[in-house]
């Protein structure tokens, strides 16, 4: 290269010159923009609210953890962090229940990143506690580009963290062989479904039967895989809290059975009268107790058929959904 080769100028940008306002800017253009979280966080997000009451106070966004089904706390400052924000994490994140808890800032303070690692470090397997950055670059005149840098996170983003002894020191729990072999065959999942076809922000495979992965419309539509008796299935589950709104979605479903089933083959129509929610599945028969060629060839096949839901179930929610 020559040494009076002409190069591009990387320049960071003030967050408050592209949101002026970080409730009427930054806040809607976040919510809108959610995956760009989940991506630097590992895992799949969907709004569920914005200024989401907690007594007389209003959570920033209230979103949803797809794979596991947690609440997301996240709370946002266009400044460097202080002690009234951490507080505000804490009550928010009581009275939400949350799961997964997001403290966004221009700059985080030392002994508030320090006080997160304190709580991923004390606390269970149900709260993980995440502390970022939000950074604007720009190259040269170029358009600015955000760019959120996670600097403090659970122990390898995921903790097994129960109970305790008496002098208070937690100790951790060895996942069951079960367990380590959902975790295994998940891992291997997500990791071919994000890398080799996008469908998924989730970075770390959990030590559980199920996994759900967003359908773009919040909690109310999901993409799901799951190991059931002696059989494994992916599925479109419906659940929008609301029972009489899942069974129309359903049933707006049902009258395009024959589009969709030639698609994507036979399925099982479910609408789960006893229940709040729906679901439109296909099977095959498996145990995460088969041997590795046989669970190979269940993972092949829940990719496939994830893609194919996709792609067939995707546009019909665009319309549906609203």
């Amino acid at each position: 290269m020559p040494v009076n080769q002409e190069m591009s100028t990387v320049v960071r940008v003030e967050p408050r010159d592209i949101w002026p306002h970080e409730a009427q800017d930054f806040t809607p253009w976040l919510a809108h923009n959610i995956s760009k979280l989940g991506e630097a966080l590992g895992l799949d997000i969907e709004v569920q609210s914005q200024e989401a009451p907690v007594g007389g106070y209003s959570l920033d966004i209230l979103a949803l953890e797809v794979g596991r089904g947690r609440p997301v706390i996240i709370e946002n400052q266009l400044q460097a962090t202080d002690h009234s924000h951490l507080g505000q994490l804490l009550t928010y994140a009581a009275g939400h229940d949350g799961g997964v808890v997001v403290w966004i800032a221009k700059e985080f303070r030392d002994e508030h990143r320090e006080a997160l690692d304190l709580l991923n470090r004390h606390t269970d397997d149900g709260i993980e506690f995440f502390g970022v950055v939000v950074e604007v670059w720009k190259i040269d005149d170029s358009r600015p580009a955000p760019h959120f840098r996670v600097v403090s996170a659970p122990n390898d983003w995921r903790k097994q963290v129960v109970g305790g002894d008496p002098s208070g020191n937690r100790s951790r729990r060895n996942p069951s062989e079960r367990e380590e072999r959902y975790q295994q065959f998940f891992q291997g999942l997500l990791d071919v479904l994000r890398e080799e076809h996008r469908f998924t922000n989730a970075r770390k495979g959990q030590p559980q039967s199920w996994y759900l992965f967003s359908a773009g419309y919040g909690w109310r539509a999901q993409y799901g895989a799951t190991f059931g008796v002696d059989e494994v299935r992916v599925e479109v589950y419906i659940d929008s809290q609301d029972k009489d709104w899942n069974e129309s979605l359903f049933d707006n479903l049902e009258h395009r059975k024959e589009a969709i089933e030639s698609e994507v083959g036979d399925l099982e129509w479910e609408k789960l009268d006893n229940r709040r929610a729906c679901r439109i599945k296909t099977v095959r028969p498996g145990s995460i107790y088969s041997g590795e060629s046989e669970l190979a060839e269940i993972r092949s096949w829940m990719v496939e058929k994830l893609l194919v839901f996709r792609k067939t179930f995707g546009p019909l929610f665009e319309e549906l959904v609203r």
